[in-house]
């Protein structure tokens, strides 16, 4: 664990902590932009979701953006570790001081605490006038790709940071599980916003994917703004009903490949129109 001792450690602590979370947002979404908008674009192009197009300048406009979240995240990174060093967090480095299944069960735990924060939390910033101050500048991307994965007005930013942070005082983290519970976020606000769908035919009925959020799931949101609220899974939202209704027949239609007279799915199954 890193120690703040001066100015100077805290300034290069913070240097290279935005170095990690910036380059972290920038390697996921250049990787995936490349991978489905050069590389593999012919093979996923009927898999777009959303058909409109971006706006004019809209990639750097949400990079900007990011480039302050990554700062608010790096501020609030600061702050744990100021308050590791106090010994006032339950963050741990020694594996074996818990049992071992302890450390899949924790990021499990956390990762349900932080989809149940922010389902409500999403809810609450749709509501007439906290929208406008707090979400719309994350909705005017319509049309999402993975660089929209981080643009958040500061406000936003700053309620979505702080509940990981706040569960180091409460539950004992190994630092290696923080940061795994970290890469899963970045990995999984990319693909949300991808605007491709990269899920299997028939994958949102299946016993795990019906519970895991998507490209089709969350370009719904965007484009339908009352639906589809959750972060990483979608139980709360078959909970409270607040999936889109289109949300199936769309999945549908975008993970399939339409060949001829055939539709193949991306596993190779075929089957007849």
């Amino acid at each position: 664990m890193i120690y703040l001792t001066s100015p100077a450690t805290v300034g290069l602590t913070a240097l290279l902590f935005f170095i990690a979370i910036f380059g972290r947002y920038v390697l996921f979404s250049l990787g995936f932009w490349w991978l489905f908008n050069v590389s593999l674009k012919e093979q996923f192009a009927h898999r777009a979701v959303q058909t409109r197009p971006r706006k004019a300048g809209q990639d750097w406009r949400e990079i900007g953006w990011s480039v302050v979240t990554s700062l608010i995240f790096t501020g609030i990174a600061i702050g744990v570790i100021y308050a590791y060093q106090l010994g006032y967090t339950r963050i741990y480095t020694d594996i074996h001081a818990y049992p071992l299944l302890w450390y899949p069960a924790s990021i499990l735990l956390v990762l349900f605490i932080h989809e149940t924060y922010y389902y409500w939390l999403h809810r609450w910033m749709h509501r007439p006038g906290i929208y406008k101050l707090v979400h719309k500048t994350h909705h005017d991307s319509i049309t999402t790709s993975p660089w929209t994965a981080f643009s958040f007005h500061p406000t936003e930013s700053t309620l979505q940071a702080i509940v990981i942070p706040a569960l180091t005082f409460i539950l004992p983290l190994h630092l290696s599980a923080v940061g795994l519970i970290l890469m899963i976020m970045t990995l999984s606000s990319a693909i949300n916003h991808l605007n491709t769908e990269i899920y299997p035919q028939d994958f949102n009925r299946h016993w795990l994917g019906r519970w895991l959020i998507g490209a089709t799931h969350h370009s719904l949101h965007h484009t339908q703004f009352r639906f589809n609220y959750g972060l990483y899974f979608t139980f709360w939202d078959k909970w409270m009903n607040t999936e889109s209704p289109d949300y199936h027949r769309l999945f549908g239609e975008k993970s399939k490949k339409v060949v001829g007279s055939e539709k193949v799915s991306v596993l190779g199954a075929k089957s007849e129109e």
